[in-house]
């Protein structure tokens, strides 16, 4: 798979009006103020000081300032550095601070190298190794952060986080930590990551998309970036963010992403989808490495005359419905692709919920093309994967398959005349005879 990026085009950096959402009021329930500003004082600070250094970065990043181009996994080293640089904590015994990371083999740098440097600036205190033990990573990591640290627990491959998931971890306590006890406790700061989705070669054990698991769980939340500077930006509010967070990372796009990444400390808005591109015949949605196979599709659609508009979800719990709804609303037609499984996967519960929401506003049923009910396979990888040409495939289907309705509406207006039938399946005027003009030319063209 080919990725190319530009600021332009997908991995263009967004703009966006964060600080408004932010105030003492909203904040209220948080256990844990927190400073993104590198300090010798004390970790935390109202949510009012939080406002005012988001309205800070949000006017340096729009001032311009670019930085370097670098790849995903060199944004997440980035991320880790200042997370751990900016949120110093003075205890009586000075080796205390609150943001911790750890996990198999981070203190030598992790196997897709996101870790290095850490160990060595920040020291084996604050970044070091575990157990081979998903259950003992993440159950630490709730007792780190349920005494007010920020944890940042790295599991080495999503396919081996099912072990965290069980009775004593990620369901059973970091989701329902704040609801059991009234909120009086929480482990608000821990963040799991997690690399996830296909490689090209990872196999059964080292390919799997498990992000649906963990979307059926209220009391955390979900989210998969797409690009470096999105990976940077989002990967720190959830670390800052006051409830627990899985991070899954597209291990694909760890060294073929590249793009300009602003080098200071900035926050993307979780639970806000972003309309990376524009269009009027179908809406297109997806998340992480998915992204840019769809973005080749909706080149190659644009060849046919078919106008694609491409939503990145980024936040999968909770999800953006209003964005994805006011598309579908506008284009009639809605397509979701994702690498996991199709039966079961999230793009089941996107597809039920704008059915529920825009039933009256589709004009094709909706499609999801994923991968296939079977275990992830090897040397088969490149049938399992849902590609830009079975995304531009059903794309087209689904434009086309309305001329099947405008022809009847046409026969119909030919042979009984604008009696009161035809006006009720005509909606009262002629925009499905246009409709229909359009896609004929296109289907000759």
């Amino acid at each position: 798979m080919t990725t190319t990026t530009t600021t332009a085009s997908l991995r263009r950096f967004p703009r966006f009006d964060f600080v408004s959402k932010f105030t003492p009021s909203s904040c209220a329930s948080s256990r844990r103020g927190f400073s993104t500003t590198t300090s010798s004082s004390t970790a935390g600070g109202s949510c009012t000081e939080y406002a005012l250094t988001l309205q800070q970065q949000q006017q340096q990043l729009e001032s311009g300032s670019r930085g370097k181009s670098i790849n995903l996994f060199s944004a997440i080293n980035q991320a880790l550095h200042i997370a751990l640089d900016s949120d110093p904590r003075k205890f009586s015994i000075p080796v205390l601070y609150s943001a911790y990371v750890f996990g198999e083999d981070v203190s030598f740098g992790g196997v897709f190298r996101c870790t290095t440097g850490l160990a060595d600036r920040f020291g084996k205190q604050r970044v070091f190794n575990t157990p081979l033990c998903e259950q003992g990573i993440v159950g630490f990591g709730i007792g780190l952060a349920a005494m007010g640290n920020r944890a940042i627990a790295e599991i080495q491959f999503a396919d081996y986080i099912y072990p965290a998931f069980d009775q004593a971890c990620i369901v059973n306590e970091a989701a329902k930590f704040r609801y059991r006890s009234g909120n009086q406790f929480n482990c608000g700061g821990l963040t799991i990551r997690a690399p996830y989705g296909a490689v090209g070669h990872g196999g059964h054990y080292h390919s799997q998309s498990p992000e649906a698991f963990f979307c059926h769980v209220p009391g955390i939340k979900v989210v998969i970036p797409r690009s470096p500077s999105q990976a940077k930006g989002l990967l720190l509010s959830c670390i800052r963010d006051p409830n627990p967070v899985v991070f899954f990372e597209p291990k694909w796009l760890y060294r073929l992403a590249v793009e300009e990444v602003p080098e200071q400390d900035y926050m993307l808005p979780l639970s806000e989808a972003e309309v990376i591109r524009e269009g009027s015949d179908i809406s297109l949605v997806g998340w992480g490495a998915q992204l840019s196979v769809m973005e080749q599709a909706c080149v190659e659609a644009e060849k046919e005359g078919i106008s694609c508009e491409l939503i990145d979800l980024k936040t999968l719990l909770p999800w953006d419905k209003e964005t994805v709804e006011a598309s579908v609303c506008k284009t009639g037609r809605l397509l979701i692709s994702h690498e996991a499984p199709v039966t079961g996967g999230f793009g089941a519960e996107i597809s039920a919920s704008i059915v529920e929401r825009c039933f009256l506003r589709l004009e094709a049923p909706v499609a999801r093309i994923c991968g296939l009910d079977t275990p992830f396979p090897l040397v088969f990888e490149p049938f399992y994967m849902p590609t830009k040409n079975k995304v531009a495939n059903i794309g087209r289907n689904q434009i086309d398959s309305e001329l099947l309705v405008t022809d009847l509406i046409h026969q119909c207006h030919q042979h009984m005349g604008r009696n009161h039938a035809c006006l009720e399946m005509k909606g009262g005027n002629n925009e499905m005879e246009k409709r229909g003009e359009k896609i004929r030319k296109r289907a000759l063209s």
